[in-house]
């Protein structure tokens, strides 16, 4: 009872000290993190590690109620260990979480910023999207297997490192050379940095959860998935198998693509709109696809 009582008077005191309305922003930043941050662990294996948390917290609670020392002291102690633990074990989880914290866009604050931005990527990208259409329809046409990454604001230092360096302007013929199924390139991604051709036969990440994905997808369209999972990358795969075009963003896979679908979602992400009504004229074809 006299815990019940303390927790009381503890209420009280904080609702007498109650600030409106700084108070009230307060704690509806910290539920929209809170919401952010179960968005985000939902879909990884730390989202059970958070059921067994608030577990923990509820029997913490009764025995606090019920003045159950010996459950306190081993729960106080479990807490203190558990942090670290938490921090070992679920370091990649950690990782990806702030990766994606990392990639959130700020929201520019002069209304001319994003009209620059749309001028620079339309001057960088225009004439590569156009060069990409052209040799991945050749590519699918002849089903010669591809996988092409197009760096975004993550960077892909990493991958980039793995695979060899070209440094060139994009054209149907280069592209088409790298992914001939006896060049010494082909095996592997290609990886573009604003509009040129930065390296090839570079090695990917694998997904975070391959027992969810299609059986049907080969070691192409799984890269393509992992790379979108841990950065903000595009990716095109042309199938060896079917010929078909396939595009990967944010963990997620669309598959057999025509070659104009796939220009509009290329210009989508690679060139910011000014108007609403482009943009969602370029958005309509995802509607009602999944991975």
């Amino acid at each position: 009872m006299q815990t019940i009582q303390a927790m009381l008077d503890s209420f009280l005191s904080v609702a007498r000290g109650f600030r409106f309305p700084l108070d009230l922003i307060d704690i509806l930043l910290v539920a929209y993190l809170l919401y952010k941050g179960i968005k985000i662990i939902r879909e990884t294996r730390a989202g059970q590690l958070v059921k067994g948390i608030i577990l923990l917290l509820i029997l913490y609670l009764f025995a606090q109620l019920l003045e159950l020392n010996t459950i306190i002291w081993l729960l106080n102690k479990i807490f203190e260990l558990g942090i670290i633990a938490i921090i070992v074990v679920f370091q990649p989880e950690l990782r990806r979480v702030l990766e994606k914290v990392g990639r959130a866009k700020v929201p520019t604050l002069t209304p001319w910023s994003h009209a620059e931005d749309a001028i620079r990527s339309s001057s960088i990208w225009a004439q590569p999207i156009e060069i990409l259409c052209e040799a991945v329809q050749k590519l699918s046409k002849t089903a010669t297997g591809a996988l092409i990454v197009i760096e975004r604001q993550t960077k892909l230092g990493e991958q980039i490192a793995t695979g060899v360096m070209i440094d060139a302007i994009p054209s149907v013929e280069l592209i088409g050379n790298i992914f001939f199924k006896n060049s010494p390139l082909h095996d592997g991604a290609m990886i573009m940095r604003d509009g040129k051709i930065l390296a090839a036969a570079c090695f990917l990440p694998k997904p975070d959860k391959e027992e969810g994905i299609d059986k049907s997808l080969g070691s192409r369209h799984r890269a393509s998935l992992g790379i979108s999972e841990v950065s903000d990358s595009v990716t095109i795969v042309v199938s060896e198998e079917t010929g078909g075009i396939s595009f990967a963003v944010n963990g997620r896979l669309i598959r057999n693509l025509s070659i104009e679908k796939l220009r509009q979602t290329l210009q989508f992400y690679l060139i910011p709109e000014t108007t609403e009504e482009t943009k969602e004229k370029k958005t309509s074809f995802w509607k009602g696809k999944k991975k």
